[in-house]
């Protein structure tokens, strides 16, 4: 798996700016408000956690019931729960981060592109990158 720079680079830049922004944070509306919102957020994030869970399991039955895959239940789900973890991660970017991931609509199109992105694509039914040779063999230990 290729993980690019940037990436690497924002997500080791995200625990200072948290930090700034909670700083920040307190200074205006003061420590008990700051560490209250904290709580909030990561008790909404274990209840998000907890509720898309048991969704993700029964919708996946009931697709399997039905003799379909349920690819987009779950990677549903999974976007919901990504979420409700980040939630739980204290600190206000992260929070903004959630959002995204728990609007049902724009879930919807994350989880379209995700699935495209992943499960669609050229197919491997050209010729064996290998050459095969036809034949029988014998071990002898």
């Amino acid at each position: 798996m290729n993980i690019n720079r940037p990436f690497l680079a924002a997500l080791a830049i995200l625990p200072f700016l948290e930090i700034l922004l909670l700083i920040r944070l307190i200074g205006q509306f003061g420590f008990l408000s700051t560490l209250g919102l904290l709580l909030i957020t990561a008790a909404l994030g274990m209840s998000i956690i907890r509720k898309q869970g048991m969704s993700a399991l029964i919708r996946s039955q009931q697709s399997l019931a039905r003799g379909e895959l349920p690819t987009r239940d779950v990677v549903d789900s999974g976007i919901a729960v990504l979420g409700g973890v980040l939630l739980i991660i204290p600190g206000v970017l992260s929070d903004c981060l959630a959002l995204p991931c728990l609007i049902p609509g724009i879930r919807s199109r994350l989880a379209d592109r995700l699935i495209a992105s992943r499960f669609s694509g050229p197919r491997g039914e050209g010729p064996a990158r290998e050459t095969v040779i036809e034949g029988e063999f014998r071990r002898e230990d």
